[in-house]
């Protein structure tokens, strides 16, 4: 048996609401990457009666997918990028490549099935979603679970597997980015409680404090009022109070909502991006990422032509192995023009 990477347990997920309210994914309680190492060799793809389950959740790396928005971006991207140089064949169009590569990117497998004719020739090539395929106990059988009790098996031999090779099994592959996923998640948690932050209100709130004795009680009374109606929609209004024969500091605005200026969100969100964008090696001037230091970054041609040479390059060698799975050129690349 080949030994896998561990299984990330309690795999939870926040249902999207009817209104369509933000949801937050996790795999479980953050742990170290070198925790328990010395048990990794024991574990492995778990095998189900038919196929192998794999070393990861793919539904929670798809849901993963919207946690942040430089981890999506740059995936869809480098997708974009790969459809607009692919050359359409007969037997795999554009849209099954743009399917394909998505697939591969996301997952670090992709999947081809392909359809014959009545006389056993290749019609199409038909990308199968890699988040439902599982590779058969038996060599070359593949099967799409759907769901308990929904499964279909494809013919044998029939199917192309495209995979990012992991280190530790050779039955699934797994992609490059899992290094950042906590950065995702710490980027969603963020931007997801600066959101609860200012939708409860309290990022208004301060302690009113009044020690004059020269204030009316009917006075005090309104003024608590003006307070209550400040809040909601139209807030921040301009209060005017009146303390005739008032003394200094005989009324003190005290704020208690100073976490406001001084959480570290702009450091997360700052930090948490530029490990994803590492991750995924996409240049940030190609990201519409507006630089902060004064020197600024380089030209966006510059950074296009190394990316081109140093991430698309090797991105397009890696789909030519169906060429050679299938006997033919079925995928080529036209040359990356800015």
């Amino acid at each position: 048996m080949i030994p896998a990477i561990e299984r990330i347990p309690n795999v939870e997920m926040k249902a999207r609401s009817e209104k369509g309210a933000s949801t937050m994914f996790s795999f479980g309680d953050p742990i170290p990457v070198l925790d328990k190492m010395d048990l990794m060799g024991y574990i492995e793809c778990v095998q189900m009666q038919k196929w192998y389950e794999p070393p990861l959740s793919w539904e929670g790396l798809a849901k993963s997918l919207s946690a942040a928005v430089h981890h999506s971006s740059p995936i869809y991207f480098k997708r974009d990028i790969l459809a607009s140089c692919f050359i359409p064949h007969k037997l795999l169009t554009r849209d099954a490549f743009r399917r394909w590569a998505l697939d591969y990117l996301v997952f670090g497998n992709a999947y081809l099935e392909q359809r014959e004719g009545p006389f056993g020739k290749a019609l199409q090539l038909k990308p199968t979603l890699a988040k439902y395929t599982r590779r058969g106990l038996n060599l070359d059988e593949y099967w799409f679970v759907k769901g308990w009790g929904n499964e279909h098996q494809f013919p044998a031999g029939k199917v192309h597997h495209l995979m990012e090779h992991d280190i530790n099994q050779e039955i699934y592959g797994l992609p490059q980015y899992l290094a950042a996923l906590n950065s995702a998640w710490l980027n969603e948690s963020a931007t997801l409680f600066r959101r609860k932050y200012y939708q409860n209100g309290s990022h208004a709130g301060f302690i009113m404090y009044i020690t004059d004795p020269a204030h009316d009680e009917e006075d005090i009374k309104n003024l608590r009022q003006s307070l209550k109606d400040s809040k909601g929609v139209g807030n921040f209004k301009n209060l005017f109070m009146y303390a005739p024969n008032g003394k200094k500091d005989g009324m003190q605005i005290i704020p208690i909502s100073e976490v406001a200026a001084k959480d570290e969100i702009f450091n997360i969100k700052n930090v948490t991006r530029d490990d994803m964008l590492a991750a995924h090696r996409v240049p940030p001037q190609l990201m519409g990422i507006i630089p902060t230091n004064s020197g600024g970054f380089t030209s966006p041609d510059i950074a296009a032509q190394v990316f081109a040479r140093n991430e698309l390059e090797p991105l397009q060698n890696k789909f030519l192995e169906l060429n050679d799975w299938m006997g033919e050129e079925v995928v080529s690349f036209k040359e990356y023009v800015i």
